[in-house]
């Protein structure tokens, strides 16, 4: 499911109908509680959910589906929704998340119920072993059509959206001068200019990794190589570059983080590439015998509702 496409709109687009109210381009950053009348306005099937998760009273989510700041503002506002409830956010990077996970695997001391990966792979290994959780949302149903069924069986859903494409300091740089393509990330004159993320921490930049070999070959890396880019490893690090001045171009962009950064003042423009941006559907799920499964379910159900949107 990993493409290359044209610009296109941000999470939120995602979601049939429902509320109004204008987020920010912060995916999640701005949560809008819930007042008394709106919890009871609760379907049967999640108040039955929210009173057997209520005698569980918490759950832990492994996230790398967005910074750490809009991680723990949708853990704080799913706390706001469901009183009694605690979520504890643990923020990192695909590949840290797995390896994690892997070894309470291992130690047959599972933490984490909800997993939410930016790596198909991840997903498609635990559904192979049988350690996910195969359960339905009821909000399943409420997104748009292309994003239903990613895993027909019912393991796993995207419950986050995201675009790489090039990001730019527009204080160090124009945007006529800005590379067009992403093979103009090769061109000499860019050597220490490049900012990237590293695939083996970052699931956006592993399914970047595997786009641009597809479209390029490997000589892509080799000719990208002498550029001498500066590689963190979250996705999120080329921002941090770049609003330091470190570097001028972030190779691998991702668009809802640097629009976030940009509102905020800082001098970042984004570049759509003539050969298309990549587009990330990162999906959400329950690991198998998790100690808190109600409270699972209901964190499912709100990854996939307006109020997380």
């Amino acid at each position: 499911m990993d493409m290359p496409i044209g610009p296109a709109g941000s999470r939120r687009d995602i979601l049939k109908g429902g509320s109004a109210v204008v987020l920010s381009v912060a995916m999640g950053a701005a949560i809008f509680p819930r007042h008394a009348a709106a919890a009871a306005q609760m379907t049967a099937h999640e108040r039955e959910l929210y009173e057997a998760a209520k005698q569980e009273g918490e759950l832990t989510w492994y996230t790398a589906h967005s910074d750490d700041v809009t991680a723990q503002a949708l853990g704080r506002g799913f706390e706001a929704n469901y009183p009694g409830i605690r979520v504890s956010v643990v923020r990192t990077t695909a590949q840290v998340a797995f390896q994690r996970v892997s070894q309470e695997l291992r130690a047959g001391a599972m933490q984490v119920d909800v997993l939410s990966s930016t790596d198909i792979g991840h997903y498609v290994y635990l559904k192979e072993k049988q350690l996910l959780e195969q359960f339905v949302p009821e909000n399943a149903g409420k997104v748009l059509e292309i994003y239903q069924h990613y895993d027909p069986d019912g393991y796993y859903f995207v419950t986050s959206a995201g675009l790489i494409g090039m990001v730019y300091n527009t204080a160090k740089l124009k945007e006529a001068d800005a590379p067009k393509n992403w093979s103009d990330l090769t061109d000499a004159k860019w050597k220490d200019k490049i900012a990237l993320g590293h695939p083996g921490f970052s699931g956006y930049v592993g399914t970047w990794t595997v786009m641009m070999r597809k479209l390029y070959g490997w000589k892509f890396f080799e000719e990208l190589a002498k550029n001498n880019p500066q590689i963190g490893r979250s996705i999120n690090d080329t921002v941090t570059m770049l609003n330091a001045g470190e570097r001028v171009v972030a190779g691998t962009g991702p668009f809802g983080t640097a629009g976030e950064s940009a509102q905020k003042g800082n001098p970042l423009g984004m570049i759509y590439p003539a050969d298309g941006c990549v587009l990330i559907l990162a999906p959400s799920g329950i690991m198998k015998g998790v100690k808190h499964p109600n409270a699972a379910r209901l964190f499912m159900e709100y990854l996939m509702s307006v109020d997380a949107s």
